[in-house]
């Protein structure tokens, strides 16, 4: 049965039918019980029949008549005393018929008539109670009720599975619909149990898969720009080339293009390394070293644009990771400070350990970012100059690969305007002591 529906349909009424068997025979238990020997039918005819032999006695049969009339009143069954031979010890009628068809001791009742039969005799085997009771619901004539019970469970089992499968059914159209490209679609579920979990949880992967989906031909297009104006001005060189007085201009211009082709390729393979190799081999090194040698490898480049990189530390931190992942993080984030730092400023490096946290700060005192571009900067090719002049700076990857450094580290990476200028803030979890 491949239905979920047929299937949840088939176990419901597998279950009704299984608990009307129950039910019957749990009922028809408790009536043989009841009008066993020793059951409360028993026990009170007993009584019955000792107060009417009382009564004959004491007052004689209309002493016997008033008791019994009583009794059937109350009880809503005929009773009657007779004699040995059934003789009715009350009016005189012969009742012998209806003690003949049972025994003179308590047994199961016996059918005449439509009615049940029991007899129950005295100690000393003198009187007889005949007792006549109205015939129980017989299965049949429960029917009418059954079927209408079947009914309303049949509409709640289908209510039951039209709640469980047509959710199910939307999740499988919307996944179909999103493997064949609509990536729009959600499925927006109000429930509150596992189905809605589950509709929540299809949001979130489609939500995700068409973040990436979105930043992947974002990062097709910015390649592609990328790479058509070097392309573009390689192809005007070559031309220039053929000419003998532009040969070497030619020449220069093709290098630098090939250089700057390099480190774009070089660039995309350190966000997709980062990205992608997490499994990098990690020991324990010092970060204010580390630090130390960034600043004398920037030195360089700082006095190229007479500024100076000043390094502040509140004591050593000792980090547990790949030291030369996050040396190019904080490489990328030093040089970028020195890019738009202005003349005759330096750039701030600050590092504080507090509460199992190593926070290095990178300070420079430029024109800082509008804030509009805070939260996009650290995307690849995300730049806040969209022109791409490679006078003002590389192709917007260095804090996509910084912030991706420092994520596979589990650390965080926050950037805010200090007026003047620009602050990165880096917080990396030390190791426990």
């Amino acid at each position: 049965m491949k239905s979920l529906h047929l299937q949840i349909l088939f176990w419901c009424f597998a279950t009704l039918a299984l608990s009307l068997l129950a039910f019957s025979g749990v009922s028809r238990f408790v009536e043989a019980r009841a009008m066993g020997k020793s059951g409360p039918l028993a026990r009170v005819d007993a009584m019955i029949l000792r107060q009417a032999t009382e009564a004959y006695e004491f007052g004689g049969a209309a002493q016997l008549a008033e008791y019994l009339e009583r009794t059937n009143q109350a009880l809503g069954d005929p009773r009657y005393l007779t004699d040995p031979q059934g003789r009715d010890l009350a009016s005189g009628t012969d009742r012998s018929d209806l003690l003949n068809s049972v025994h003179t001791q308590w047994a199961s009742p016996v059918p005449k008539d439509g009615h049940l039969i029991i007899a129950l005799a005295a100690a000393d085997n003198g009187y007889r109670l005949i007792t006549v009771l109205n015939p129980p619901f017989a299965p049949w004539t429960l029917l009418p009720y059954y079927a209408l019970i079947i009914a309303a469970v049949a509409l709640v089992c289908w209510a039951l599975a039209v709640s469980i499968v047509s959710p199910l059914r939307n999740l499988a159209r919307s996944v179909e619909r999103f493997g064949r490209g609509d990536l729009a679609v959600r499925l927006n579920s109000s429930r509150r149990d596992e189905i809605g979990d589950l509709a929540r949880s299809f949001d979130r992967m489609a939500e995700r898969i068409s973040a990436l989906l979105a930043v992947e031909r974002r990062l097709l297009q910015d390649v592609s720009h990328e790479l058509r104006s070097p392309l573009a001005r390689m192809s005007f060189a070559a031309e220039l080339a053929r000419r003998e007085d532009k040969r070497e201009v030619a020449i220069a211009r093709i290098k630098s293009e090939i250089d700057r082709l390099s480190d774009l390729i070089a660039s995309l393979l350190e966000v997709t390394r980062a990205e992608t190799d997490p499994a990098v081999k990690q020991h324990e090194f010092s970060i204010v070293g580390l630090l130390q040698e960034i600043a004398g490898d920037c030195w360089i480049e700082a006095d190229a644009q007479r500024c100076r990189v000043v390094l502040h530390a509140s004591g050593d931190s000792g980090l547990i990771g790949n030291r030369e992942l996050l040396r190019r993080a904080f490489e990328n984030i030093v040089r970028n400070a020195i890019r738009y730092t202005p003349a005759d400023s330096c750039i701030e490096v600050r590092v504080e350990s507090r509460a199992q946290m190593c926070r290095v700060s990178i300070r420079d005192y430029g024109i800082g970012v509008p804030v509009d571009f805070l939260e996009k900067l650290g995307q690849p090719f995300v730049r806040v100059d969209d022109s791409r002049n490679s006078s003002t700076g590389g192709v917007g990857l260095g804090l996509a690969i910084a912030k991706r450094a420092i994520g596979l580290h589990h650390g965080s990476l926050q950037l805010r305007n200090v007026h003047p200028g620009l602050e990165v803030t880096i917080n990396l979890p030390m190791p426990p002591d």
